[in-house]
């Protein structure tokens, strides 16, 4: 069973809160993958396990991630910034300070990841293509999720070994075929969007950059679904949504979406309508009032 973290960034504590439900349920993974703020999160697991002690560990974590302020909210000052090429170099030290911060040490490999195998999905721009830390056991697992999270305006893309490396989002913002083509026979998919906050009639740059961004992932999850259909791989999407807009960058109702997300997972479960016992030989039938608009 694989775990395949999606990115939304502050969205991402929806994700601890839904895991600690599968937990409860006796769902385990046996490899982990994500991109940006799920890669984050997998990388956690990957160190400390998935426990309960786990899982409160990584609570704190986020809380402690709410009040580091890693991402600025003035992104039309940094847009601009990175228009005229003055480019902004805090965030990104902010953001490896902090992983330092919660032990991953710069080398620390992925083979030293004690608990589950992970793969961590970045964007290489000069050869346009996937990036897959982790599938190396000798990479750094601090390069692999400073390249997963590397999200313009606020992180400008990495450059190293004549690559160009940005979030893993531009590629596979649901990794699910990342997760099959590293062996997975059965995948539990978190997503993070939220189609429905959008309002069609809106106009101006921020609405026409989220229905952009939107079509863009809608159109990556479609075609990983049709290619775990020609592999035979069962694919259970929950998406895990906020109730109205929140910004990728604001982390102020984290505590709400760590509760969220796990009451999300729960119904999820329930509506499944499935013993313990056969949840843990796999999901055998679909959560399909709970997958997006773009899997139907």
């Amino acid at each position: 069973m694989a775990f395949a973290l999606g990115g939304g960034g502050a969205r991402g504590a929806l994700q601890v809160g839904a895991l600690r439900a599968l937990l409860e349920a006796g769902i385990h993974p046996d490899l982990l993958v994500g991109t940006s703020i799920g890669a984050v999160n997998a990388v956690f697991l990957a160190m400390h396990g998935f426990t309960p002690q786990a899982l409160n560990d990584l609570r704190t974590a986020w809380f402690a991630a709410a009040k580091a302020d890693l991402f600025p909210a003035s992104t039309a000052w940094l847009t601009m910034r990175v228009f005229f090429n003055r480019l902004h170099a805090r965030p990104y030290q902010r953001l490896r300070d902090f992983f330092i911060s919660q032990g991953i040490a710069p080398d620390l490999r992925f083979a030293d990841l004690p608990h589950f195998p992970v793969i961590v999905v970045s964007t290489d721009l000069n050869h346009h293509q996937p990036v897959y830390y982790g599938s190396d056991p000798q990479q750094f697992v601090l390069d692999g999720l400073l390249a997963s999270t590397a999200l313009p305006p606020w992180i400008h893309p990495i450059e190293a070994d004549g690559r160009f490396l940005m979030d893993g989002g531009a590629v596979s913002n649901l990794p699910i075929e990342p997760a099959i083509a590293h062996g997975a026979t059965e995948v539990i998919a978190l997503g993070l969007s939220n189609p429905d906050e959008i309002d069609p009639n809106a106009y101006g740059f921020g609405p026409f950059w989220t229905k952009y961004l939107y079509a863009v992932e809608a159109r990556q999850i479609s075609l990983e679904l049709q290619l775990t259909q020609t592999k035979g791989v069962p694919v259970h999407i929950v998406n895990l949504k906020t109730e109205s807009s929140l910004p990728p960058w604001d982390f102020s109702k984290t505590q709400f979406l760590l509760d969220d997300g796990y009451r999300q997972m729960k119904r999820a479960l329930e509506s499944d309508k499935m013993t313990a016992a056969s949840r843990k030989k796999g999901w055998l039938t679909s959560l399909k009032r709970l997958i997006p608009f773009w899997a139907k």
